[in-house]
């Protein structure tokens, strides 16, 4: 390996023999870097032994390969150009430039990188200051530089000049990392906090900086750069990662500052030609020879220097970027590419060919989203240009596929990149992108997020709607379409919509175009002319369409934001936006208010069309009714709205009539008054209907099919009307009640009639409410009592009512009246007194326990049934699948809602947490918020909840099974499975749920053993398989809580008659669960093994144990619960790890295997189900825990002193147990620090034994 000194001092020079024995010496090194580090001057000599290189030059296409093999002999230092500048002087308050006498001292190596760090002064003082002192004293000033660049690598050790005398690149860069073990895995570069903030960026701006202000002077000397080139090659190779990701982005930046400098002396020649060729075409007379031989000079000069750049830019293109690209470092790759690309489109002459753009191409396959957005950047620059399309043919006849792929990333920004680029190489490549490649695009105008369905928008605008509407300039300024055009236009996307059937909707379509052709879509003169055109040539549904198009476009304009479900990362509207927007929403209104009237006399009868153009009018600016006097438009769209709601029946028809006419009565308005007056006139049109139907149907008892369509569409549309505005002057209550008593007691009203004549009652109840509500506490006297009591009568009727349509026969009675019941309740709730309201005391109602039980009834029978499985969704069939879940799961919000605020018994959520696992595809959202809400109310509650789920389900499947077999059922297993889910909602607070844990388990005990055997026989209990479900809450439990359940099961178990010479299987499992061996994954929750420190200090385990609570004291927690006793895992010394019963007192080597949670195997079940070891288990030997609950009278229970006494030892023993296991814990991190600091001299270790290059086989 060379030196870093100068190939032309004379102190460097070495003899062949030397040199030679040197390479053999850094064979031995193990320096992986060897066969790149080649410095420019000394090629000649290790140009043989560069084996690596010659096996890259056939990969590589390096385009100066043969100017690096022309280059055969030592360079000396060349002589500078004519136009070499004048080093500027020093600024004032700069930094002091060293003398020759700091040469052998100890260099400030900080000055520089401190320099770059803070970034405040001029890179070009700074490098010119650099400049200076490197003139005076070369070694002195090129050691700063190095240790410059070893600081930003983040490593604070220095080459010393008697390193840079005696030391080579690799031993060097071996000793660096040696002592390159920072505490964290920071350096300059990834380093978090505002100081590091900017260095990048200070960092490459000082590299190009330098090479800007050296291109006449130092780049074309022999010993600065190749010996800089030639230590960056060897830092990029290292196994550090600091260092190997600062040194390649010094390396490609410089990389980027020599293409800049060759393209500068190609123009330079290119000039120099020029000049030679025009002065020797000159006549003899004219001619002058000085000049002549003065260009041919230059020239000379000049083709020096480019073959010196050329071989710089080699030396790093094979030395850096070859190894670099394919790194295991994302970043790193991430570096080379977006360099790569800056040369390709800086310097293109020698850089934008095949050999350099396959490397584009595979990385085009990289794992990592940043790389590949690289990539694509890069490849948008180069296609962005029409002039170096041409040499991009046979990359793209290449890559084409892949890039189209890309669309389909799972990353939305390389997506979005992707389709950009696409849209580049249409515009810019015709004929390159096929109809099948543009056919996987066109979807994608229908993603969810924004930025790639604009981008694919403005692809599909240039590939169908550009070519067809070509706006024409004329002397550079845009002339207005024309009205063909824009009919072209609008033609196009409405075959492009109804033909592709990609999409239902419309307005993601036009969200999509807004971008790229939105002045286009807000064309809403020939929107509406095509919509009103008597001899369109437009079938229904292009008709449907383009109404969809016309609303949409005027939300868009209107609102500014795209439609629900598409995501979009702004945040709002920017003043010049706002301002756009308020312009847009006034030409709308302008254009639309005359033309509205007529567009829904045209589309009258067609319900589909009429409900979008009520839309309209939400997007209005109404105001203009009034400044521009168009009442008379206004007129004209009140009666065609009474004519639209007196033809239409459809409930979005009339929903949109009535908050059309609800966005219109607006008091602060002008025209209030004959909006209102337009309102009474239709309401009492439908009412007076209603009225005289109504009589009809209460004294017939048969009524034909038109009679009763009538007057379900007259409620319907009162019932829609009701819901926007207030018609209690209409007294619409007694009318539907009376319908309504009919129904129930009768049975003779039709359904159709029923289901509306419920809402309205629904609606008149609530406005009644809203009335009495505004009026505040001192306004409530004795007129509005009987007015509390009237509306409680009322409601209290209704839900009457409602709770005899719950029994009905039809479906959708049922489900109306359970969600109109469901939402009265909880208006009517308690809660509804918060807020100074509490002059509503009275109104206050809580159902009954008939209610209750009804509510819960129907919640079982028609929302946790079993679905059938959903298709591709496409079919008819799927979407009434899809819509019957969303109707189920809104009666299930609705019931939850009830349990949550109090409407209901806490514990009727049984009902719903027992299905939790079974319909957790369909409702798991729904009942983990309820789950989750309950625990917040009452946590001891709730846990007793979860364990009645439990109880039900076991209790239902005993009964319809029987005892024998139970636990091999598949339903059993699916209770397990709940079991384990409910175990772990309880969430990693052990200590905070540990009453709650240890309680559920004494309750499922008593629940396993509460019903005996049956009589005369020697079977087991029938709810005793219980005890495997509530061994699925065991990992839940600490030790010492384990100990104390185990004794508490062994004197329950003494109460039933069982032969332990032949225990119970679920026993045995449920043991198992509580057994010692158990706590093993409690003792390590970091995951790994702790040795245990032997205590020298403080009594014994067996003095502390001495001391026995009580039975209910034992098993009573207190509020303050002590911390638990951590054991360790580790075998230490080849000690096995024993029981803290059984092993430890008896001395039993036996293997325990954990089967937590799980049924026992045969030869497990035979091994626990040993009459001794359940005796170990349920009684264990020696002063234990499970033996701390006898009653001897000399113990606690009988004694009023010694209860404090007890809980204070019992305190101070779990202390000092608590101080043992934290110096464990510090013994522990200590061996880790001391297998740190032998492990490698790296702080990334697994960086240290990783290759650092990716095969692109992983790509």
């Amino acid at each position: 390996m060379p030196t870093l000194r100068s190939s032309s001092s004379p102190s460097s020079v070495s003899s062949p023999l030397r040199r030679a024995a040197g390479g053999r010496q850094r064979a031995l090194s193990g320096s992986s870097s060897s066969s790149v580090i080649v410095p420019y001057g000394n090629r000649d000599s290790d140009q043989t032994s560069q084996g690596d290189s010659d096996s890259l030059s056939a990969d590589e296409g390096s385009d100066f390969e043969d100017s690096l093999r022309r280059s055969v002999k030592k360079r000396a230092a060349r002589r500078p150009l004519k136009t070499t500048p004048v080093a500027k002087h020093p600024k004032k308050g700069s930094r002091m430039i060293r003398g020759h006498g700091q040469k052998d001292s100890e260099l400030p190596a900080s000055d520089l990188f401190d320099a770059v760090k803070a970034a405040k002064s001029d890179m070009q003082s700074l490098v010119d200051e650099w400049l200076d002192s490197y003139k005076q004293d070369q070694d002195a000033g090129f050691l700063e530089l190095i240790n410059f660049f070893i600081r930003s690598c983040g490593c604070k050790g220095n080459v010393t000049p008697e390193m840079f005398k005696k030391m080579s690149n690799s031993e060097i860069i071996r000793h660096l990392t040696e002592q390159f073990n920072e505490d964290s895995g920071d350096y300059p570069l990834t380093a978090p906090g505002p100081s590091w903030k900017k260095f990048q960026g200070s960092f490459c701006e000082f590299v190009k900086t330098l090479v800007f202000q050296c291109q006449y002077s130092l780049l074309y000397d022999g010993f600065p750069m190749d010996n800089l080139i030639s230590l960056l090659t060897g830092l990029s190779d290292s196994q550090v990662r600091a260092f190997r990701h600062t040194s390649t982005l010094a390396a490609m930046k410089l990389m980027t500052s020599l293409v800049r400098v060759a393209l500068q002396l190609s123009l330079h020649k290119d000039n120099n030609q020029r000049q030679y060729e025009a002065e020797r075409n000159k006549g003899p007379g004219q001619r002058a020879p000085e000049r002549l031989e003065s260009l041919l000079e230059k020239r000379k000069e000049l083709q020096e220097h480019q073959e010196e750049i050329e071989g710089m830019m080699n030396a790093l293109f094979r030395g850096v970027f070859v190894h670099r690209y394919r790194d295991v470092l994302p970043e790193i790759r991430a570096i080379c590419i977006e360099e790569i690309g800056s040369w390709m489109q800086s310097y293109s002459t020698s850089f934008l060919t095949d050999s350099y753009l396959k490397y584009i191409g595979w990385t085009l396959h990289d794992k990592h989203r940043e790389v590949r957005l690289k990539c694509l950047r890069a490849l948008k620059a180069l296609y962005s240009s029409r002039d170096l399309t041409a040499r991009l043919e046979l990359f793209t006849s290449r890559f084409k596929d892949r890039m189209v792929s890309m669309v389909m990333d799972r990353e939305y920004d390389v997506a979005v990149e992707a389709v950009k680029l696409l849209t580049i190489i249409l515009k810019n490549m015709e004929g390159v992108l096929t109809d099948a490649d543009c056919e996987g695009i066109y979807p994608v105008v229908y993603a969810s997020n924004r930025a790639l369905a604009s981008a694919a928008g403005e692809f599909l605008y240039w590939k169908l709607f550009y070519p067809e509407c070509e706006t024409r300039t004329e002397g550079g300024r845009q002339r207005r379409r024309s009205p063909r055009a824009q009919r072209t236009f609008f033609h196009l996307l409405l075959s492009f919509f109804v033909e592709s059937e990609l999409h239902d909707h419309a307005a993601y379509l036009v969200d999509s175009l807004w971008d790229c052709a939105g002045s286009q879509l807000k064309d809403w003169e020939s929107l509406t002319s095509l919509l009103l055109e008597k001899d369109q040539n437009l079938g229904d549904v292009q008709e449907s369409t383009l109404i969809e198009i016309l609303v949409s476009s005027v939300r868009q304009a209107s609102e500014g934001h795209p439609p629900v479900g598409r995501i979009t990362g702004r945040k709002g509207l920017t003043p010049k936006e706002r301002k756009t927007q308020a312009d847009d929403k006034v030409k709308l209104t302008e254009h639309l208010i005359p033309l509205l009237p007529q567009l829904l006399a045209k589309f009258s009868a067609d319900a589909e069309k009429v409900a979008p153009l009520l839309q309209l009018l939400n997007y209005f600016d109404l105001k203009i009714y009034c400044t521009r006097r168009l009442e008379k438009h206004l007129e004209l769209f009140l009666q065609q709205l009474q004519e639209v709601v007196v033809k239409h029946a459809e409930p979005v028809v009339l929903e949109a009539g009535a908050h059309a006419l609800y966005l219109l009565c607006n008091p602060e308005f002008t025209f209030f008054g004959r909006v209102d007056f337009a309102r009474s006139q239709l309401v009492d049109l439908l009412t007076d209907r209603f009225q005289q139907e109504l009589e009809e149907l209460l004294q017939s008892p048969f009524l034909d099919e038109d009679e009763v369509y009538s007057l379900a569409a007259t409620l319907k549309r009162l019932s829609a009307f009701y819901n926007a505005h207030d018609l209690s002057r209409w007294e619409l209550y007694e009318p539907c009640y009376r319908l309504l008593r009919k129904a129930v007691d009768a049975g003779e009203v039709p359904h159709q009639v029923v289901l509306p004549a419920l809402t309205l009652v629904y609606f008149s109840i609530l406005w009644t409410l809203t009335h009495l509500s505004e009026s505040d506490a001192s306004q409530v006297t004795l007129s509005p009592q009987k007015q509390l009591l009237s509306l409680k009568g009322r409601m209290v009727a209704f839900c009457e009512l409602c709770q005899s349509c719950l029994s009905d026969v039809d479906s959708d009675i049922q489900e109306q009246a359970f969600i109109l019941l469901s939402d009265l309740l909880l208006i009517f709730s308690p809660q509804m007194i918060l807020g100074g309201r509490d002059f509503l005391r009275p109104l206050v109602f809580l159902p009954e326990a008939t209610l209750q039980s009804e509510l819960a009834s129907f919640l079982m029978d028609h929302v946790f049934i079993q679905p059938g499985e959903l298709g591709s969704g496409h079919s008819q069939e799927d979407r009434v699948h899809i819509e019957q879940l969303h109707q189920r799961r809104r009666l299930l919000a609705g019931f939850c809602k009830l349990l949550l605020f109090g409407v209901l018994e806490m514990d009727a959520a049984s009902d719903v947490f027992k299905h939790y696992n079974k319909f957790y595809s369909d409702y798991g959202d729904i009942i983990k918020e309820t789950l989750t809400r309950a625990r917040q109310i009452d946590r001891s509650h709730c846990s007793r909840i979860l364990l009645l789920s439990l109880k039900q389900l076991y209790t239902e499947l005993l009964q319809e099974q029987g005892p024998q077999g139970l636990s091999e059922l598949p339903a059993f297993s699916e209770m397990r499975d709940l079991a384990r889910r409910f175990a772990l909602s309880f969430g990693p607070q052990q200590l905070q749920n540990r009453d709650l844990v240890v309680t559920l388990h004494k309750e499922g005990i008593r629940f396993s053993l509460s019903e005996p055997p049956p009589a005369g026989s020697s079977g087991q209990p029938p709810n005793l398989a219980f005890l495997e479900l509530l061994s699925e809450f065991s990992p839940r439990l600490f030790h010492q809580d384990k100990q104390l359940l185990l004794s508490y099961l062994g004197r329950c178990l003494q109460r039933v008659s069982q032969s332990l010479d032949c225990p119970w299987g679920p026993v045995t499992t449920y043991c198992h669960s509580l057994s010692p061996v158990e706590s093993t994954a409690e003792a390590s929750p970091q995951g790994y093994p702790r040795s245990k420190k032997r205590r020298t200090e403080g009594p014994s385990r067996r003095q502390r144990e001495d001391v026995r609570p009580s039975q209910e004291e034992s098993l009573q927690l207190s509020s303050i619960p002590p911390s638990p006793t951590l054991t360790s895992t580790a075998v230490k010394r080849g000690q096995p790890v024993r029981g803290l019963g059984e092993a430890e007192e008896e001395g039993s080597s036996e293997p325990e295997h954990s089967t937590q949670g799980q049924p026992l195997s045969g030869n497990q079940r035979s091994r626990f189900s040993s009459p001794r070891r359940l005796r170990t288990l349920l009684h264990p030997p020696g002063p234990g825990l499970g033996t701390r609950l006898t009653d001897s009278p000399g113990s606690c229970v009988n004694s009023r002193v010694k209860p404090p006494l007890f809980a204070a030892v019992l305190r101070l023993s779990l202390m000092e147990e608590d101080e043992d296991e934290l110096e464990v814990h510090n013994e522990f991190s200590e061996e880790w620090r001391d297998a740190d600091k032998h492990s490698s001299p790296s702080e990334h270790g697994l960086d240290l034994l990783d290759s650092t290059e990716l095969n692109l086989e992983d790509f």
